[in-house]
């Protein structure tokens, strides 16, 4: 079934002399309410331990215009600057729900140059856009065509540091959902494989950023020999900008690719909660996990997987994935980075960056098990017991009858789980069934008859 979602298109546009210096005045004017409205609520609270909203912040630039300090903000679009009071209030209730930290100061060398119009303050005509105060429509390159019928409801124009301008539209978009599959995959981030699947395949690491560092140092120290407020300072700062900005679009169009290969692909997409912001404090490794962009990757996957109906995993960041043996189950020690393969005590041969995807597979659609078992009928195990409703028996590997009863929690659940080797079917369990009177055996992924031998390595789906 299909579905409408909220899509913004981005494109680049190519504006007349006379837009740009429009533009420019408004991303100023912009840049200087949203300061103003900032300062007016810090020491409103600070001083008065008095909060204000929006709608005051609205009544005060009304105020401002008709100072003659502030008079030429009448000279823009007003609506870019009730959106800057709406995204400085958004920034606010971020921050008192702790999603974020306190908001700061816009600046005009370091910020991003944008401004938001509303329906009322553009015109879409014939698959032309004229904004607010520009009599010509803006020269836009349609890479892409909108979705037939569409109309936006928000424009946004901006400007990158590389001079580049874009706006973006948004629209309602309807989604088709992506062909039916029961496969699942686990994705382990890596540097020297970018990321390693549980299927064996390897991801190869670009490295956008060492592509192109030798590149980049010619243009910074070409930028550091210029003078400070100088012409020539400009064009430098925009060639090293330019840089920045290859490496940038090559990596986004990279990771986007790969997000889109593996939601099609498949059903359950499994990875590892990672904390890069922890990891780049390792400064021989900053460089290259900044290069990875493990967190867009995980953005990408996240308003995908919602998009097309699939399902992502994230795994726990402790869950030891790359120390845990297939085979008897054994964790490992503790291995420094260098250590890419080890060989565990029952002889089984280990590569971290393959078997790493592969458990948080299997520890992912354990957790999925663990939720299916919580409710009724649960899971039954090939001497009749039910694990995960309340009031049923639990077993213990020396002995397939029930000992205690009681409702199972998670951590006997894990116990279960352990003691009994618990192995999990290569396809998603909520698809698997088995016929009455037999059991799986996921070690051999075979029918068998429920016989208390089976028990161990044995569970069936009802």
């Amino acid at each position: 079934m299909s579905r409408t979602v909220k899509r913004a298109f981005k494109y680049r546009f190519y504006p007349t002399p006379g837009q740009a210096a429009e533009l420019a005045r408004t991303f100023g004017c912009v840049r200087l309410v949203y300061n103003l409205a900032l300062a007016a609520r810090s020491e409103a609270w600070t001083l008065r331990r008095e909060r204000v909203t929006y709608n005051a912040t609205s009544a005060m630039l009304t105020g401002w215009k008709k100072t003659d300090d502030l008079a030429f903000l009448n000279d823009v679009s007003c609506v870019p600057l009730q959106q800057a009071l709406r995204h400085l209030q958004t920034a606010f209730a971020n921050f008192w729900a702790k999603r974020a930290r306190y908001p700061t100061f816009k600046s005009r060398k370091r910020s991003r140059r944008s401004a938001e119009y509303t329906a009322s303050a553009f015109r879409w005509r014939d698959g032309r856009l004229t904004l607010a105060k520009m009599s010509d429509p803006l020269d836009i390159v349609w890479s892409r065509p909108l979705p037939e019928g569409a109309a936006p409801s928000t424009v946004t124009v901006s400007q990158d540091p590389a001079g580049r301008w874009f706006v973006s539209l948004l629209c309602e978009d309807r989604i088709e959902p992506a062909p039916a599959t029961t496969a699942v995959v686990g994705v382990d981030a890596g540097l020297d494989s970018l990321f390693t699947l549980s299927t064996g395949e390897k991801i190869p690491n670009p490295r956008h950023e060492r592509r192109d560092r030798d590149r980049l140092a010619r243009a910074q120290r070409n930028l550091a020999r210029k003078a400070k407020g100088s012409a020539n300072r400009a064009k430098a700062r925009l060639a090293v900008a330019r840089v920045h900005a290859r490496i940038a679009d090559r990596r986004r169009d990279h990771l986007h690719k790969l997000t889109t290969r593996l939601v099609r692909e498949t059903q359950t997409i499994v990875i590892e909660d990672l904390t890069v912001r922890t990891m780049m404090a390792n400064h021989r490794l900053a460089r290259a996990i900044s290069d990875a962009a493990w967190r867009q990757f995980r953005s990408m996957l996240e308003y995908k997987t919602d998009w097309y109906g699939r399902d992502l995993v994230v795994v726990d960041r402790w869950f030891p994935s790359t120390r845990l043996c297939s085979d008897c189950g054994e964790l490992a020690g503790r291995m420094p980075l260098a250590v890419r393969s080890w060989t565990c005590r029952c002889g089984q041969a280990h590569d971290r960056d393959v078997r790493g995807p592969q458990h948080s597979r299997g520890g992912a659609l354990r957790d999925c098990l663990w939720r299916r078992c919580k409710t009724s009928p649960g899971v039954l195990l090939s001497d009749g017991a039910v694990v995960g409703e309340a009031g049923t028996p639990w077993g213990d590997p020396g002995n397939p009858r029930p000992l205690v009863r009681g409702g199972l929690s998670r951590e006997r659940f894990d116990m279960f789980a352990n003691s009994y080797r618990l192995r999990l079917p290569r396809d998603n369990i909520s698809t698997c069934t088995v016929p009455s009177g037999y059991t799986y055996d996921l070690v051999t992924n075979r029918l068998n008859t429920c016989s208390p031998n089976n028990f161990a390595n044995s569970y069936r789906l009802s």
